[in-house]
């Protein structure tokens, strides 16, 4: 009876090639030593045949599954996207899949997501970790010599590289640009929710680049120095966090806009706090940036079609996952090395949606 497609077995492709079974199993398995017409005949065998290889059997015999394991925090977000993108583009030049899981910024996901694919056996992960105090299970993986590479957000006590932009150094630029417009009531975006939110109340942000190692915590810290440094109280009641969804941006931006005293200009945390920011804005009659200026983070492909044009701080968002894909390869083809901790530079783009203060404010 003619074998059924797809159902071949190794076994089956090595009768019809008239080689041993381990022969067309290095031949299809590209291991060991096999002459090129002898893989020539194996492969034309398991053409006819329609053999689809094994990738358990194969991975249990070298070692290797050619999967990464990917953790992102919340790929509803286009950086987030982006990022997969970088990593993916590398990933599939050399041969590699991926395996991607979303956390939503739970410790207990990643942690799961984590467990999970090392037991597949993915040959190496990228983490975008959610918490600086829960990190046993990477320091764990570390430790195990499973590659890891931490992508976006660095922790000190795990040993592993990591690929993120200075985010401290970003806030406050887009903080010093505002403040020398002759804004001197600029709100905050933070996105932050739950215990997170908590840590953003603290009189002035006092020690908030402390409170977390998630981006915001240091673009918040740089937007306090810059106020700071310009003699600007930086008000509690200008720093808003609802969370991270657009929806919640639309709230957090209504709370600003309602005060007594609402900021001349706002700075939302990344490109979907922005988003929402702008929708707010609309609904309410504000007008951007004559009544109230607006700068984004992330130079998500949106920014340029609304009207105004978005002021942002572009973050090279491909290649931090491009280079953080790049690292691990490395590691997992044997490298050694002392842990590489990248930072690579984000840019202020002025657009349309920023101008000086209205005196009148």
């Amino acid at each position: 009876m003619e074998e059924r497609k797809g159902s071949a077995t190794i076994p089956d492709v090595a009768r019809l090639a008239g080689v041993s079974t381990a022969t067309a199993a290095r031949a299809l398995g590209n291991y060991g030593s096999v002459s090129a017409s002898t893989r020539a005949k194996v492969e034309a065998a398991a053409a006819e045949l329609g053999y689809r290889a094994n990738s358990l059997a194969r991975s249990m015999v070298t070692g290797t599954t050619n999967t990464l394991g990917v953790v992102l925090s919340d790929i509803e977000n286009p950086f987030f996207s982006r990022v997969l993108r970088g990593i993916s583009d590398v990933a599939h030049e050399a041969g590699f899949e991926v395996v991607l899981v979303n956390t939503d910024e739970s410790s207990e996901t990643e942690r799961s997501a984590v467990r999970v694919l090392t037991e597949k056996r993915v040959d190496g992960l990228l983490v975008c970790p959610a918490d600086a105090g829960s990190t046993a299970h990477l320091v764990s993986v570390s430790d195990s010599g499973v590659p890891l590479v931490l992508v976006d957000r660095r922790i000190k006590d795990v040993r592993a590289d990591s690929v993120v932009v200075d985010n401290r150094a970003a806030g406050r630029a887009a903080t010093e640009m505002l403040a020398a417009l002759g804004h001197r009531r600029i709100g905050l975006i933070t996105g932050m929710d739950g215990e997170l939110g908590e840590a953003f109340a603290a009189p002035g942000l006092k020690g908030i680049e402390r409170a977390m190692i998630n981006t915001t915590a240091g673009r918040a810290a740089g937007y306090r120095d810059a106020l700071q440094d310009a003699g600007i109280d930086v008000s509690a009641d200008y720093v808003v966090s609802e969370g991270f969804r657009r929806e919640d941006a639309v709230r957090a931006t209504q709370r600003l806009l309602s005060l007594r005293r609402p900021p001349t200009a706002i700075l939302a945390l990344d490109s979907l706090l922005a988003l929402g920011a702008l929708q707010a804005m609309r609904e309410m009659g504000v007008r951007c940036p004559d009544d109230v200026s607006l700068v984004g983070f992330d130079d998500a492909d949106w920014t340029e079609a609304v009207t105004p044009p978005l002021t942002v701080v572009a973050q090279p968002v491909q290649r931090i996952g491009a280079e953080a894909c790049r690292l691990l390869l490395e590691r997992i083809e044997g490298s050694t090395r002392p842990p590489v901790h990248r930072v690579l530079r984000t840019e202020l783009v002025e657009r349309g949606s920023v101008a000086p203060v209205r005196r009148r404010s």
